[in-house]
């Protein structure tokens, strides 16, 4: 397949834009009893330890073309888990450099994608709950990627979401700053974008309702995704939908589905 080259802009100095993607994911349950409610937060922090969480943003590092610099990473009492990674610019092979491409499309999973970077980072921060009264309980990690350069880390976002098995996706893209051409004209952002949606692949999109709320005059892009489908049995911890009668399937269904449509629209809603 032929690549298209890019006509390269041509700056005076660095690229000082910063661009930081904030990704964040939400996976809901239904654990009815203490013990099980304990179950899911020990399940949860043996998948979403800071050893994988590592591999997962070394990865992202790898997609993106970052050097790593430094992985500082921490699993906590009782619960959750911190992994924060330097990440410098990477090294351009010539041809690779010349067929850049930062067109709007969804990035590796995962295949090896080269570009500027310098001053970067890329955390994750897990966070597991539960109600104490409505047995549902809560999972959410947020990862950034900030980096300064030609790159976006829009290209590490296809990876991260099936990295997860995420029931919500929140996604928040920022550019910031300003770099100069070689005429002292200032580019407040250096690559084309319509939504975040478009970097994310036609399969995924498929699954699940997508909201986008963008400012284009201020660089900022926002995404927000729920699951279409709904099968109670994907949502229950300890104990499976044929172990429920009926009216109980019904009330655990709508306190789920209530408990997403909440962290979905980030409000409270009263019960109808």
């Amino acid at each position: 397949m032929k690549i298209k080259t890019i006509k390269k802009l041509k700056l005076y100095g660095f690229n000082n834009l910063t661009k930081t993607l904030s990704f964040n994911i939400y996976d809901i349950c239904y654990a009815r009893t203490e013990e099980d409610r304990k179950g899911y937060i020990e399940y949860i922090d043996e998948q979403y330890n800071a050893e994988r969480l590592t591999n997962i943003l070394t990865n992202v590092a790898n997609i993106i073309g970052a050097n790593v610099l430094n992985i500082a990473k921490q699993d906590y009492d009782p619960q959750g888990a911190s992994v924060t990674i330097l990440v410098s610019e990477g090294e351009i092979h010539p041809k690779d450099a010349e067929h850049f491409d930062d067109n709007e499309s969804p990035g590796p999973l995962p295949e090896s994608v080269v570009g500027h970077l310098d001053k970067s980072h890329i955390t994750v921060h897990t966070y597991p709950e539960s109600d104490p009264d409505k047995g549902i309980s809560t999972f959410r990690a947020d990862i950034d990627v900030s980096t300064c350069g030609k790159i976006s880390p829009l290209k590490a976002l296809n990876y991260l979401i099936h990295s997860f098995d995420s029931d919500i996706i929140t996604i928040d893209y920022r550019v910031r700053g300003f770099t100069r051409d070689i005429t002292g004209k200032k580019y407040f952002i250096d690559h084309k974008i319509n939504s975040i949606q478009n970097y994310i692949a036609s399969e995924t999109k498929e699954l699940y309702h997508m909201i986008d709320v963008n400012i284009y005059q201020e660089n900022i892009f926002h995404t927000k995704m729920i699951l279409k489908q709904f099968e109670l049995d994907n949502y229950l911890f300890g104990v499976s939908k044929k172990e429920l009668i009926p009216k109980e399937r019904k009330r655990i269904k709508q306190r789920l589905k209530h408990e997403m449509t909440e962290i979905f629209y980030g409000r409270n809603i009263p019960k109808v």
